[in-house]
C-alpha cells in the first residue's frame, strides 16, 4: 500500500513580500530634496541681504567716496582728496562738537549707567507686581524718540514747564534746563537716559536672575551685608554683562541726534551741537555733503574701533 505524498509545508516555504517600486524612489531623490531645501532657503536669505545692501551697505560706501569729492546736488562730483577733511578740522564748530559728544558721553556712563543697574537690583527684590514694575520701566523705549523729546521739551520749558512747577511747588529756586549753556547738556542726558534705560534693566536683571541663590546664601551664612552681598556677588557675576553694555552704551551714545535735534536745537550757544548733529548741518544747511561724509568717516573710525572691541570680547571659540 503506498502513501500519497504531502505537499510541503507552507511554512517553510514563505514566499517573499513583493517589492514596492513607486515612481519617487531613487538614489538621486535625497540630494534634489537637500538641494531643493537648501535653494529655498537661500532664496529667502537673498532677500534680507539685497535690502541691507541697498540700506547700508551702499551708502556707508558711497559716504566714504563722497568724502573725497567736492560733491552737490545736481552738480558732476569732483574729486578733492583730503580737502573736505582739512575744512572740517579746520571748522570751530568741530571742536565744540567732538567735546560735547564726549561730554555727553561720559555723563551717560555716570548716569546713565547707574541708574538702571540699581534699578534691576530693586526689580529683582521685589515679590509682588513684578510684572507691573517691568511694564512701567520699558514703557518709554516704546515711545518714538521724537514724541518722547517733544514731552521733555515741554517738560522742561522755563515758562510754565512742569520741572520749574514742581521746584517752585518745594519753594526751590528754578532752573533754566535745556535753555541754559551749563545746564543744556545735562538736561540731555537724562532725557536719554529716561527713554532707553528699559532695555537695559531688562538685561541686567535677566543677568541677576541667573545667579545661583546658593551664593547669597553662603555668602549671608558668612555674615555679608547687602552691599557686600552686591560687591562680592552680584557684581562679579555679571561683571560681562556690565562691560558688553558699557560699550554697547558708549556706541550709541556717540551717536545721540534726536534729543539735542528737537528739544535743544544744537544751542544754547552751540553748547549741546553733537558730532551727528554737524553733520546734519554740514549736509542739510550748508549743503556740504562732501564735509558731512568726511565728518561721517571720522565717526564710521572711531565707532568701529569700539565695535571691534566689544566682537573681540564676545567672541565664543568653537
Amino acid at each position: 500500500m503506498t502513501t500519497a505524498a504531502k505537499p510541503p509545508s507552507a511554512a517553510g516555504t514563505e514566499r517573499p513580500a513583493p517589492t514596492r517600486v513607486t515612481g519617487s524612489a531613487g538614489p538621486g531623490t535625497p540630494l534634489r530634496r537637500k538641494l531643493g531645501d537648501q535653494a529655498r532657503a537661500y532664496g529667502f536669505l537673498l532677500g534680507g541681504v539685497l535690502c541691507f545692501a541697498l540700506f547700508s551697505w551702499y551708502p556707508a560706501i558711497r559716504s566714504v567716496i563722497i568724502a573725497f569729492q567736492k560733491y552737490t546736488p545736481g552738480s558732476e562730483p569732483e574729486w578733492v582728496g583730503t580737502a573736505n577733511f582739512t575744512r572740517v578740522l579746520d571748522d570751530p564748530e568741530f571742536a565744540a562738537a567732538w567735546r560735547n559728544t564726549l561730554t555727553f558721553t561720559l555723563l551717560a556712563l555716570l548716569i546713565g549707567f547707574a541708574v538702571p543697574f540699581l534699578m534691576a537690583l530693586v526689580l529683582n527684590e521685589l515679590r509682588h507686581a513684578k510684572g507691573l514694575f517691568r511694564v512701567l520701566v520699558y514703557l518709554p523705549v516704546m515711545i518714538p524718540p521724537v514724541v518722547s523729546s517733544l514731552l521733555w521739551k515741554w517738560f522742561y520749558d522755563p515758562g510754565a514747564g512742569l520741572a520749574n512747577e514742581a521746584l517752585r511747588f518745594a519753594h526751590l529756586p528754578t532752573s533754566n534746563w535745556s535753555n541754559g549753556a551749563d545746564t543744556a547738556l545735562v538736561s540731555l542726558v537724562l532725557v536719554a537716559t529716561w527713554a532707553n534705560m528699559g532695555g537695559t534693566v531688562l538685561v541686567y536683571l535677566a543677568a541677576l536672575q541667573g545667579i545661583p541663590g546658593e551664593l547669597y546664601e553662603a555668602a549671608e551664612l558668612d555674615g555679608a551685608g547687602l552691599l557686600q552681598r552686591i560687591r562680592h556677588v552680584t557684581v562679579p557675576q555679571t561683571r560681562f554683562i556690565i562691560l558688553m553694555l558699557m560699550l554697547l552704551q558708549i556706541i550709541a551714545t556717540m551717536q545721540i541726534f534726536t534729543e539735542p535735534f528737537v528739544i535743544t536745537g544744537g544751542g544754547p550757544e552751540n553748547s549741546t551741537v553733537t558730532v551727528l548733529y554737524l553733520i546734519y548741518k554740514y549736509a542739510f544747511l550748508y549743503n556740504d555733503f562732501g564735509g558731512a561724509c568726511a565728518l561721517s568717516v571720522m565717526l564710521l573710525l572711531l565707532l568701529s574701533a569700539f565695535s571691534a572691541l566689544y566682537l573681540r570680547l564676545t567672541r565664543t571659540d568653537d
